[in-house]
């Protein structure tokens, strides 16, 4: 048994699928439908822009969904199905890839819903506000013991549980800036703020949970093809109105890696495959149970030999 992660942000590069789409139409055709439904040239921009404005929120979330999908386009078009998949899932956006993935949105949609949950996640929080930190080596207990000692009347959560070793945690600067000298106090190996644009699932993200309820409201969302297992509850769910539900709620909620990689192999998965940019989800998938073996799927030279493996 097998399962399909789609990653989140963080692995965007310039030049990402771009050997996908040269090689396989179907790639080129998910592109190219971003490209129309977000009425500007995206794939210009991941292909040939500044990393700086790639890396923007509302323009990486629907580049990386395009490039996991462009992937999976291109092992469909070598005889692979997404339904031979036990499960999907995928980390914070990348459940939006998997979700497309598994036909339960239009990619049109869902890269709409990208650019729109991109840009409100941004403006939820002026810059300079909220700051996110990468906490290693702590546990997630540990790590929320962290939090809530760091917040002080200001917000401070864990946001990401992505393995043994590697709790983020979200919040206001501030607090988050304490919860990195805690951390160290309490052991932590390293503790580190993060480059990124905005303090991700976590309370201050209000606002964006309020756009994201509107803007689900207006999509289809069809039952998925294979089982989404979802970010905030760690469990496969396939209704459309639950599913719907748990979008809105994830964008404050933690993301529950470590335990959504458990429950998949405990459901008997032997093997995960990373679709789309780069390999942070399998390092982590790695670090979470090593008995999982995982292939990153994400250039031509990967679906020949995900295609040559499945064949052996």
């Amino acid at each position: 048994m097998h399962a399909f992660v789609f990653p989140g942000q963080g692995a965007q590069t310039i030049g990402m699928g771009k050997a996908l789409a040269d090689a396989f139409p179907a790639a080129q055709a998910v592109f190219d439908e971003v490209d129309e439904a977000l009425g500007e040239k995206l794939s210009s921009l991941i292909w040939e822009g500044e990393i700086e404005e790639l890396t923007l929120t509302k323009n990486a979330q629907p580049a990386l969904m395009a490039t996991s999908i462009a992937a999976l386009r291109a092992l469909e078009s070598e005889g692979l199905n997404v339904a031979d998949a036990s499960f999907v899932a995928g980390h914070s956006l990348g459940e939006y890839s998997a979700l497309a993935a598994a036909g339960a949105i239009s990619i049109a949609d869902t890269a709409r819903l990208l650019r729109t949950r991109g840009t409100a996640m941004q403006e939820a929080v002026p810059v300079g506000v909220g700051a996110m930190a990468a906490l290693l080596g702590l546990d997630f207990e540990a790590a929320r013991a962290v939090a809530e000692e760091a917040a002080q009347g200001e917000v401070c959560q864990a946001a990401n549980d992505n393995d043994p070793s590697q709790v983020v945690v979200s919040g206001h600067k501030g607090a988050v800036e304490r919860a990195v000298e805690i951390a160290k106090a309490k052991g932590a190996k390293r503790a580190l703020l993060l480059p990124v644009s905005a303090p991700f699932h976590c309370a201050l993200m209000e606002p964006a949970a309020r756009v994201m309820a509107d803007a689900l409201d207006h999509v289809e969302i069809r039952t998925p093809s294979v089982p989404l297992v979802a970010n905030v509850v760690a469990h496969s769910v396939e209704e459309p109105a639950e599913i719907r539900s748990l979008l809105v709620e994830q964008v404050m909620g933690s993301v529950r890696w470590r335990e959504s990689v458990s429950w998949i192999v405990a459901q008997g998965v032997t093997e995960m495959w990373e679709i789309g940019a780069g390999k942070a989800l399998s390092g982590m998938i790695k670090r979470i149970d090593r008995s999982v073996a995982t292939r990153a799927v994400g250039t031509p030279e990967d679906v020949a030999a995900a295609i040559a493996a499945l064949s052996a």
